[in-house]
């Protein structure tokens, strides 16, 4: 951060947390919901169909505009594009994810080169650039931005050159993780209790959230507007109202993703190496004054499974 970014983002947070104090309220957190890697298979006893209208519905009802990040193996076919219409008939953005969710760190049997990366994002192009509400808009796979300076930089430059924005998130989370485990469950007895996952998913996202609001004011010294991974599966098929009813409940405000991607935060490029993450894991990484507090990868089954464990869920 350069010297005129701090005390704007200085400046910023004087003003808001003036009004805040003479409220004798903090500022009010906003939040935009986005959802990777939309399928067209049935899960948790879900047709895919019934999957994807709980999601949309929840959304209308919380009168909030997500984005879809897509990837495009999993919805290439008829049915795939009925469901990515259907998110852009009722206004959410649609963006890319790559085709075939390739691997960008590391090399051997996961690796990949920045020339495959390049090819594999393009694509998907056709299978969305069509949609009204199509946006140039790119989520790297398991969030992953390269492993060398090189490939970081190099895949940088090709999405500038082609017009795309990162489609970052500033809280990642594990909803996958937490989803595995209910879809598991329902196979095993389909009329298993699953309160037990919906608590054990809103206070993970909660925690994920706070920790990564409380960072952002740290590192950037102003309030974002902030982007929560979530992915498009049965546990927010289940359980997106309770999440979102959750946020609002506890003084955070729904807005919409393509308002959230208007924060400048999301032109930030971190040069740190490996290179992704949460964008506010990213920031505070290249400061190298959180250590303490960031752990590799940010967020991943292996944190969250100890603790279902407990739980036996």
């Amino acid at each position: 951060m350069n010297r005129r970014e701090f005390l704007q983002g200085a400046a910023a947070v004087a003003s808001v947390s003036g009004l805040a104090l003479a409220a004798g309220t903090k500022p009010e957190p906003e939040i935009a919901f986005t959802f990777d890697d939309p399928r067209t298979d049935s899960r948790a006893n879900l047709r895919w169909q019934e999957l994807n209208e709980r999601i949309l519905s929840a959304l209308a009802k919380q009168g909030v505009k997500a984005a879809l990040f897509v990837c495009g193996m999993r919805v290439d076919s008829a049915d795939g594009r009925e469901l990515i219409a259907s998110w852009d008939r009722a206004g959410h953005i649609i963006c890319n994810h790559s085709y075939s969710h390739l691997f960008f760190n590391g090399s051997g049997p996961r690796g990949v080169t920045l020339s495959e990366f390049e090819i594999d994002a393009l694509r998907d192009e056709p299978l969305i650039e069509g949609y009204a509400h199509f946006t140039r808009l790119f989520r790297y796979p398991f969030f992953k931005e390269g492993d060398t300076a090189e490939k970081r930089d190099g895949m940088r430059a090709f999405l500038k050159e082609h017009g795309y924005r990162a489609g970052r998130a500033t809280i990642d989370a594990s909803d996958w993780a937490i989803s595995a485990r209910l879809e598991k469950r329902v196979a095993a007895d389909a009329k298993a209790n699953l309160d037990g996952y919906r608590d054990y998913f809103l206070q993970h996202i909660w925690e994920r959230g706070e920790f990564y609001d409380s960072l952002a004011l740290r590192v950037v010294a102003r309030p974002v507007r902030h982007t929560v991974l979530l992915h498009h599966n049965p546990l927010n098929a289940f359980f997106l109202d309770n999440l979102i009813g959750m946020f609002v409940e506890k003084g955070w405000r729904p807005i919409d993703a393509s308002h959230a991607y208007e924060d400048s935060i999301y032109d930030r490029q971190p040069k740190i190496v490996p290179a992704g993450e949460s964008l506010i894991w990213a920031l505070a990484k290249e400061t190298g004054r959180f250590e303490s507090e960031l752990r590799y990868p940010g967020e991943d089954d292996t944190y969250e499974n100890p603790r279902m464990d407990a739980l036996k869920l």
